[in-house]
C-alpha cells in the first residue's frame, strides 16, 4: 500500500471540519485538548481540520504553504498547504508537511513532544532522530501576538 493510500485510509471516518473561522476554533480546541501549545501550528487560512479519534490521525489544510518565525527562539518554520499527524496526548508523531530552518538548509520535522510536563520543554525531531528542545513558552506567546494583530480572535 503506498504512503498517500495509508493517509487515505485514515481520513475515512474522520471528524471534517470546513471554514476558516470553524477551522481555526478547531485546530485551537485540538491542541488544548493535546495539552500541546496554543501557538504550536500558526496557520492563518485553514480551511479543513480532519482528525480520525480511532487511529489518531490528523491533517489540516491550508490555501497555500506559510512560513512562521517564531521570535522567542529565533526559528523560521515552513507549514505545507498540508499538515498531517498522529496525535496523542502531548505528542505529534509521524507528521508531514512541518520543516525548519537550519542555517542554510530546510529540515523536516517528524515529532513533537512534551516528555515532561513539569520541565515546560517541548522536543521537535527530525527523520534521523536528531532532536532539539525549547521552551514551551515560546510556543504560546505568538499566540498571544497574533491574537493582538488580529482583533482578539478566538470569539469566547
Amino acid at each position: 500500500m503506498s504512503k498517500q493510500a495509508m493517509i487515505e485510509s485514515h481520513r475515512e471516518g474522520a471528524e471534517v471540519h470546513r471554514g476558516a473561522d470553524l477551522c481555526k476554533k478547531q485546530s485551537m480546541d485540538l491542541l488544548a485538548e493535546l495539552h500541546l501549545p496554543k501557538a504550536l501550528l500558526p496557520l492563518a487560512a485553514v480551511e479543513e481540520v480532519g482528525y480520525n479519534r480511532a487511529t489518531g490521525f490528523v491533517w489540516l489544510r491550508q490555501n497555500k504553504s506559510t512560513t512562521h518565525v517564531f521570535k522567542a527562539i529565533g526559528k523560521t518554520v515552513s507549514y505545507a498547504s498540508e499538515v498531517t499527524a498522529f496525535v496523542e496526548d502531548r505528542r505529534m508523531k509521524r507528521m508531514t508537511g512541518v520543516k525548519s530552518r537550519e542555517l542554510l538548509i530546510w529540515v523536516s520535522i517528524t515529532d513533537m513532544y512534551i516528555d515532561d510536563p513539569e520541565s515546560k520543554r517541548i522536543t521537535f525531531k527530525t527523520p534521523a532522530g536528531i532532536g532539539r528542545s525549547f521552551p514551551v513558552s515560546a510556543f504560546e506567546a505568538d499566540a498571544d501576538k497574533e491574537e493582538e494583530r488580529d482583533g482578539g480572535g478566538g470569539g469566547k
